[in-house]
């Protein structure tokens, strides 16, 4: 409720209220939320590495309160507004820009470590030994997703409303008083939650195995993969060791076993096992996918920049009321409120019946489908624009009706659905268990990539097409002068030959494969590995506690022989 509905409304009141220009205004928005999104791997690393999650996001949550506290204090003092100024992006300076940027860098710190923590957070409340277990924490994304639209719909259908009409401040007061709220509610319950301590750096990690590989760079591989080292087998089940595969095979090497030294007797210090490079390998093989979906975060960034300039220059009226155009991202919202359980409810055990998949379609199929939606939205949106100049040249006081905006925003909403809740599984999935909390940030990287990157092409493009007799295609403050719609069919291009990059790098991905069987991957047999996992929990009693149940597969796998086929298990 009050993070989207403040994001929405920040661009209108640093351009009406804290005097910045369009671009200027755009640019502002577009770097506080690239910088919320990348400041989530502080967050991701704190809850991998020190505290626990619950407590990450608690810590991060107090930050998030204060932001807002000081930016309701600022919005509402006309004191503490800048006097407006001519031929400058901003006009902030002296304290009351330092309050203005703190109050942002506050927030974007806070909401950027809830989120670094929360998905994984949530994510951990599921036993994935079990087959209910695993198919509950693929819907559990479904719903992390829900319910954030459904905050969203009141924050942007009341928070923005109220804040129109009665003062920008409002907004922000009733952001602090959801905060406080929200986070209450997330403490109470604490005695329902596995929390989870952590136990050792991903970073400590992944840099043991590198300045292994480069010690041991001119060391040869043995011929088979039980002479590299690995951990002793009789470890709990969430811990479960990774499959060798043959991709970037110059990192096996940290796991060479020194010349005269015992496997059992080694210490982390002098070699990495086997599952510690493999996890090292999941990391690089994400790389490209999410580099793939940076241009969508681009996409995104000007629904919430350039488009809500388009609602300004609109007939904002809606029967009787005078609908803000800060709220007009409530249609994709609604769209997906509605979608998200039919997704859930009707299409998934449809596509399972025919893709053997327990969530239907891989989570990168649902990241292409997303991919394209987004071109199109883009598409779109420049149509539409051309449609409204062409209206405003030709009557300026019977401009056309904000909800024609409706057509780009339900279209990159339905994007938004399948990409966003497919990058969050991935991410979660394909993770090492001590590193779910960084990888699912990846999600957020992308999108704060993807934010800057719209700054700095909003910069290039007016440098490209700026001539001296006219201005770029996005800079000026009067929309009418400005070729909006063709950044924006240039963004539909980009997005085009971003999707052809993605379907070579999802084509190439290799899914992690595990020894014990447990986790279904998508390289191997769905089916198989769920009768598996039924035929292993039907053996056991029905008070079979976790530690039982982990000593019992344990056992198990000790009467299964290694996989000596390197290519099989690739």
């Amino acid at each position: 409720m009050g993070f989207i509905s403040c994001v929405l409304i920040m661009f209108t009141y640093f351009f009406l209220d804290m005097s910045f220009s369009i671009p200027g205004a755009a640019n502002t928005v577009t770097n506080f939320m690239g910088s919320t999104f990348l400041l989530s791997i502080i967050g991701a690393f704190i809850s991998d590495t020190y505290i626990s999650r619950f407590h990450t996001i608690l810590m991060f949550g107090v930050v998030e309160i204060v932001a807002f506290t000081i930016m309701t204090i600022q919005a509402h003092d006309k004191n503490l507004h800048p006097k407006r100024c001519i031929g400058k992006e901003s006009c902030m300076e002296g304290g009351i820009g330092m309050m203005f940027y703190t109050s942002l860098a506050l927030l974007a710190l806070g909401s950027g470590g809830v989120r670094g923590a929360l998905a994984a957070f949530g994510a951990d409340q599921f036993d994935i030994t079990k087959p209910n277990g695993k198919k509950a924490q693929g819907s559990y994304f479904n719903w992390l997703l829900l319910s954030t639209t459904t905050g969203a719909i009141v924050g942007v259908l009341g928070f923005v409303w109220v804040g129109t009409n009665d003062g920008w401040w409002w907004t922000f007061c009733l952001s602090v008083i959801c905060c406080f709220v929200g986070f209450s509610l997330f403490l109470m319950g604490k005695p329902f939650y596995q929390i989870h301590v952590p136990k050792n750096s991903p970073f400590l990690s992944i840099g043991q195995v590198i300045l292994g590989a480069v010690k041991n760079r001119n060391l040869k591989l043995p011929e088979t993969t039980e002479e590299l080292h690995e951990s002793s087998s009789n470890k709990p089940a969430i811990e479960r060791k990774l499959t060798r595969t043959n991709q970037y095979t110059w990192l096996d090497k940290a796991a060479i076993v020194p010349n005269e030294s015992k496997s059992s007797e080694l210490v982390p210090s002098d070699v990495c096992t086997v599952t510690q490079v493999e996890e090292v390998k999941i990391l690089i093989r994400m790389l490209p996918i999410i580099l793939s979906t940076v241009v969508l975060n681009t996409c995104l960034a000007q629904l919430q920049t350039f488009s809500q300039a388009q609602g300004n220059f609109m007939n904002k009226k809606f029967g009787k009321l005078d609908f803000p155009a800060g709220s007009i991202p409530v249609i994709p919202l609604i769209f997906m409120t509605i979608l998200l359980p039919i997704y859930e409810f009707f299409f998934i055990p449809f596509a399972r019946k025919f893709t053997k998949h327990p969530q239907g379609i891989t989570q990168l199929q649902r990241v292409g489908i997303g991919l394209v939606l987004s071109a199109i939205s883009m598409g779109v949106a420049g149509l539409v624009e051309v449609k409204r100049r062409n209206q405003s040249k030709i009557n300026p006081l019977k401009p056309i009706s904000l909800f024609w905006l409706s057509f780009q925003y339900a279209i990159f909403g339905v994007a938004d659905m399948f990409s966003l809740v497919g990058l969050l599984e991935f991410f979660y999935k394909e993770a090492p268990v001590g590193m779910r909390s960084l990888s699912t940030s990846f999600t957020w990287i992308s999108m704060a990539i993807g934010y800057f990157l719209s700054s700095v092409l909003v910069d290039i493009v007016n440098s490209v097409t700026r001539t001296h007799t006219k201005k770029g295609w996005v800079d000026g403050m009067i929309l009418d002068d400005i070729n909006l719609n063709l950044f924006y069919y240039l963004l539909a291009v980009l997005s085009l030959i971003n999707f052809a990059v993605y379907l070579l790098s999802a084509s190439l991905y290799k899914y992690k494969k595990e020894e014990d069987g447990l986790l279904v991957t998508e390289m191997g047999s769905t089916a198989t590995s769920v009768a598996m996992v039924s035929a292993s929990e039907d053996t056991l009693p029905k008070s079979t506690s976790v530690d039982e149940t982990n000593e019992v597969v344990n056992n198990e796998k000790e009467h299964v022989a290694p996989s000596t086929d390197l290519k099989a298990d690739s």
